[in-house]
Formats: structure tokens, sequence, C-alpha cells
């Protein structure tokens, strides 16, 4: 499966973004998804995940929850990272990661527990 990571850009403090990772080559419905994210020079962060459609069990990292929403688009074989309240501290490339073909109820956070990752994308948030 190969995945494409999209919807990211420029936003102001405070502002909002939604990024989307879509899947090609294989169906994501019963794979967990995890998005995480890295400064240039530093190591990835864990920024959340789902579990397989049967559950949609969530996590996400400490410096995200409440303000970041991970969630499943079907229709389009992809999943969504709906982001609000974006400060400056959450500028880094996004990236998207699947265990397909594999599938568990539960989603890990960390990137090890991945195999196929997207290419990124980058969100700034600057006024």
């Amino acid at each position: 499966v190969q995945l494409q990571a999209s919807g990211g850009g420029l936003v102001q403090p405070g502002g909002s973004l939604r990024l989307s990772c879509a899947a090609s080559g294989g169906s994501l419905e019963y794979s967990s998804i995890g998005w995480f994210r890295q400064v240039s020079g530093k190591e990835y962060e864990e920024v959340a995940c789902i579990g397989s459609s049967k559950d949609d069990n969530t996590n996400y990292g400490d410096s995200v929850k409440g303000r970041f929403t991970i969630s499943r688009d079907k229709a389009n074989n992809a999943v969504l990272l709906q982001m609000n309240s974006l400060s400056p501290e959450d500028t880094a490339i996004y990236y998207c990661a699947t265990d397909w073909p594999r599938s568990k109820n539960y989603c890990s956070l960390y990137g090890s527990a991945y195999d196929s990752w997207g290419q990124g994308t980058l969100v700034t948030v600057s006024s």
C-alpha cells in the first residue's frame, strides 16, 4: 500500500488545518494508521493513531490532546487529522503511516509499529 499525505500549509496561530492520508493499493479499513511529526533535527513525535474500523479506537500524543482529532474517511480510503488551536510549536512535517495489511483493534503511538510511511506534508504555524 502507498500513502499520500496532503493538506499542509501556512496557518496563523489559533487557526485550523485538516490533513488527509489517502491510500492506494490496499484498503485501510482494518489497519491502524498513525500520524507523526518531525521538526528538522529532532526525533519523530507521536501525534495520533486510529485502530481498525471495527472499533476505531484512537490514541493521541499528550501535546495534541483536546486539539487534534483523527478520523476515517471511508469513502475515500483515507484518514483525516483535524488540527485546531494551532500554535507555532505545531510547526513540523507531518507523516502518516500504516501497519497494513495487519489488523488490530488498538493502535500504537510508536513509529516502529508501522511499516508503510507517506512522504509527509509541511505544516507551518506563523503570524
